[in-house]
């Protein structure tokens, strides 16, 4: 069998170089391409070199098309508005598009759902294989525990971070939700401040802290009369993410259109 053919878009981004590294290092899989914008200053460097690897002759490229032509998977950890149009192209070549990308509205999901229609599409708020079994421990827990339990969901990333709660607390929002049977954009309080009043029964609340170089840490607590449970997953290193999404474009081979997650990759 021919080694998987895996594109990167946002290339020179600190998830771009550690994707490189990963696919580089991966049995099975080969670098097939780099997609950055016409605005950067990293167009036409090597990719290797960019990641901190020997020279691969692989230059970074603003034409997403004709990468995407010669792959059979592109992985996308980038921005909303990057990732619809990555989704487009992915889907009318009928590849594999990893998605690790935060931050989508509605209409960004819309479009996503579309798009997998022709594509495999693997998407997740994180890819690491804790973080998916924080998620899946999350959801027995809630389903387990009725709203005696409060559900406060606590996030801290970098100061670089643009979009607030993570992908991540969104992800555990919504597995909470589920386990609960309940409606998370209904039940979920984003933001305290001021005179709040008394906690809401059965809402799932949100905390955000940014600061320093943190990566990612999460915590779920289920807090009842007189206990508390906490469960917690500390990101030490990027490549735990860029390793889950090389094996989500692994597993997508042969699979056919689309939406999966994780879940779906680890078999939880």
């Amino acid at each position: 069998m021919s080694e998987v053919r895996i594109a990167v878009t946002g290339a020179a981004g600190r998830m771009g170089r550690e994707l490189i590294r990963v696919i580089s290092t991966t049995s099975g899989c080969v670098l097939s391409g780099g997609t950055e914008s016409r605005s950067s200053p990293h167009v036409g460097a090597d990719l290797g070199i960019l990641a901190g690897l020997p020279a691969l002759g692989i230059a970074v490229s603003t034409n997403t098309r004709d990468i995407v032509s010669r792959s059979d998977a592109i992985i996308d950890f980038t921005t909303p508005a990057a990732t619809i149009e990555v989704a487009d192209l992915a889907a009318q070549a009928g590849i594999v598009h990893v998605i690790g990308t935060t931050g989508m509205d509605e209409r960004d999901e819309a479009a996503i759902i579309s798009a997998a229609r022709h594509a495999t599409v693997i998407k997740a708020g994180n890819m690491s294989l804790g973080v998916n079994l924080l998620t899946a421990m999350t959801r027995r827990i809630a389903e387990v525990l009725d709203a005696e339990f409060d559900i406060e969901i606590v996030e801290m990333h970098h100061r670089h971070k643009v979009d607030a709660p993570s992908g991540t607390a969104l992800m555990l929002g919504a597995a909470a939700a589920e386990g609960r049977k309940i409606d998370l954009k209904t039940n979920a309080d984003m933001v305290r401040d001021g005179h709040t009043g008394p906690r809401q029964r059965g809402n799932i609340g949100f905390a955000t802290l940014r600061g320093g170089s943190v990566i990612g840490d999460h915590t779920v607590i289920f807090a009842g009369e007189g206990e508390r449970i906490e469960i917690t997953h500390k990101a030490g290193d990027r490549s735990i993410f860029a390793r889950g999404a090389v094996k989500a474009a692994l597993w997508g081979q042969g699979k056919g259109p689309g939406l999966f997650s994780m879940s779906d990759v680890l078999g939880i």
